[in-house]
């Protein structure tokens, strides 16, 4: 059986970073993780390929080679899936499809053959079954929750490393908090299934084999789910494998703002090599974070939060959120003051929007608020439901935000603010070609060509004699912003 595994296309967002990937000479930022999982499940004996659209085109001959297609998607690629499936049907092919895009959307694809929805780990098996019987049904689908140590080590060997920026790596599913926005717990369970040390370590032993240095990400929705297994297991086995093979892989994840509050924790995940966290952190208006249900970040001091976690050496990278019902006509100001106050350089700020199956969606259809469907894109400037504030009040304040967070006056001087009070433990660096390809290219398109080259010249020399063990952040955050302010751009327009 000739399997072909195709991911579609996404489109230029905030986390595609697709224009700081050119000064790279790079594609994408990650691999399809769930497909590389997927293909570990499926039968030896067929035959797989694995197309990623965000590196190369998908052609005929591709899915001419093939006797079924599997396709993952997210919602933000929605448009691309719909044009990989009518492609196929054109040309006679069997679709598997699966991912959160159809688990949450089934409704939307009937005409396609099969759909193999929530967690892989309890759908496939029964799919793969009755496929090779010959009898298989339209859809699959599970109320339980798999197992984590069922998770098996994905099948690197079906992408070329060299085409992508980092690595990604997945200890654990579901999320202990509830947030109204969010689809975590509706597609994953709020209680936090983890993997074991052994797996953790065969996984990272994988990636390395592979041939892997460089960034590695754990795509958990909330890393620090189980505080407790990770304090006594799985941080001082990934320390102990980092220093055995002399620190190759750079950590960053996703965490929830209770990590400041853990100061062991923090130690424990700087030393095991997690130089960056991402965060939402939504608003620091307080009656929001009520309204939405994030209790994990209400009483709570949210700059000094952000500082303790920084001050231990682990970057801060921020979600935030406008739109909600609560938020007062002085929220874009505060909501500027306080990205700039903490030093927050990779700061994404989007309006609120409903994904299907959550809370809010519900609540919004209970209003009669909803209008259609989430794209998948928090910096589109559309919401998929009628705000309480005026809409062209949000849009005007949202540009604003925009527009104050990510030109390069505003946007350097956070970076600066950073890099002065952050005095993270010394990592190993490796430089290769494309690290220095990167600088000599922001040298000539930000430092000579770009309206930010003043203030880059300065940042450069200024790390670069006061801080010359974070001159490549210095820098990477100088591609950063190149890439933030178009996007925005993008967003204004």
């Amino acid at each position: 059986m000739n399997c072909l595994l195709v991911y579609p296309e996404s489109p230029n967002t905030f986390w595609s970073f697709r224009h700081a990937l050119k000064f790279l000479a790079l594609k994408a930022s990650f691999p399809p993780l769930g497909l590389l999982t997927v293909s570990t499940m499926l039968p030896g004996t067929w035959v797989k390929r694995l197309v990623d659209m965000n590196i190369r085109e998908l052609r005929d001959a591709d899915i001419d080679w093939a006797d079924v297609v599997f396709i993952s998607a997210m919602s933000i690629q929605c448009e691309s899936a719909d044009s990989v499936i009518a492609r196929c049907q054109a040309m006679g092919k069997r679709i598997v499809a699966g991912g959160p895009h159809f688990t949450t959307n089934p409704h939307m694809y009937s005409h396609v053959d099969h759909l193999v929805l929530n967690e892989a780990e309890l759908t496939l098996p029964e799919f793969l079954r009755d496929f090779e019987e010959g009898h298989a049904s339209h859809c699959y689908t599970s109320k339980r929750w798999a197992d984590a140590e069922s998770i098996p080590v994905p099948d690197w060997s079906l992408i070329s490393m060299k085409e992508y920026s980092s690595m990604n790596l997945q200890y654990s599913r579901g999320c202990p908090f509830d947030c109204e926005f969010c689809d975590i717990t509706v597609l994953l369970g709020r209680e936090p299934r983890t993997k074991s040390r052994h797996q953790i370590i065969a996984e990272l032993d994988a990636l390395l084999e592979a041939g892997w240095k460089g960034p590695l990400f754990f795509v958990d929705d909330n890393f620090i789910g189980n505080r407790r297994k990770l304090k006594n297991d799985i941080l001082p086995a990934i320390t102990e494998w980092m220093e055995q093979h002399r620190r190759p892989f750079f950590l960053n994840t996703e965490a929830s703002i209770n990590l400041a509050d853990d100061e062991e924790l923090l130690r424990l995940m700087v030393h095991a090599g997690f130089e960056a966290v991402f965060i939402g952190i939504e608003t620091p208006h307080e009656n929001s974070l009520i309204e939405c249900g994030k209790s994990q970040n209400r009483h709570r001091d949210l700059v000094e939060s952000v500082r303790v976690i920084q001050r231990a050496g682990i970057e801060v990278q921020g979600g935030f959120i406008l739109g909600f019902d609560e938020d007062p006509p002085a929220i874009f100001d505060r909501l500027t003051t306080f990205i700039q106050e903490t030093g927050i350089v990779t700061a994404m700020v989007g309006l609120l929007n409903a994904p299907t199956g959550t809370r809010l969606h519900a609540r919004m259809q209970a209003e009669g608020r909803l209008l259609h469907s989430f794209s998948g894109n928090n910096m589109d400037a559309a919401m998929n439901f009628v705000p309480r504030m005026d809409k062209q009040h949000l849009i005007e304040g949202y540009h604003a935000v925009l527009e104050a967070l990510y030109t390069p006056k505003h946007y350097y001087a956070r970076v600066h603010r950073f890099l002065s009070e952050f005095n993270p433990e010394k990592k190993a660096v490796y430089i290769n070609g494309r690290y220095i390809f990167a600088l000599l290219r922001s040298m000539l398109l930000l430092g000579i060509i770009g309206p930010e080259r003043s203030h880059y010249w300065r940042l450069f020399f200024w790390s670069l004699v006061r801080k010359p063990q974070l001159f490549p952040l210095a820098i990477l955050f100088a591609i950063y912003g190149f890439h933030f302010r178009k996007v925005a751009e993008e967003a204004m327009r």
